[in-house]
């Protein structure tokens, strides 16, 4: 069953837009606007912009060398990024939790069966980063 989430009330689906208007778009507005998750969302886009070559480095470390990260959905790379930068530098956060806030916001953007395979992704990406740097 797909839900659609308004993206106002949802950050994570503002993070996502944020993070491909800057790294696509090549857009350098990045206004924050009142939002009860204001702080939340300004620091995960601004984290993850600032700490892209790492997030990628790590990406490409975790993934192996069949996996080419260039070659997945602009949309798929900007969720990847955002919930790396979340499993590496939020460990207050559960990787459930992440994975599942992601997931969701993905309905917004992705069909059920790109949202399957983000799924294994997010998954696989988040064990291997937290059993490291546990």
């Amino acid at each position: 069953m797909r839900t659609h989430y308004n993206p106002k009330n949802n950050p994570r689906v503002i993070i996502i837009q944020k993070l491909y208007g800057k790294f696509y778009n090549e857009d350098d507005d990045l206004d924050f606007p009142k939002h009860r998750f204001k702080k939340f969302i300004k620091d995960i886009v601004l984290g993850t912009i600032e700490r892209n070559d790492l997030i990628l480095e790590e990406l490409n470390n975790k993934l192996g060398d069949e996996f080419v990260f260039e070659k997945l959905d602009k949309v798929f790379q900007t969720i990847l990024k955002a919930a790396t930068y979340e499993f590496m530098y939020k460990p207050n956060l559960s990787i459930n939790i992440i994975i599942k806030e992601y997931l969701n916001s993905s309905n917004f953007f992705l069909v059920d069966s790109q949202t399957k395979y983000l799924n294994a992704l997010l998954d696989n990406v988040g064990k291997k980063l937290r059993s490291n740097n546990a």
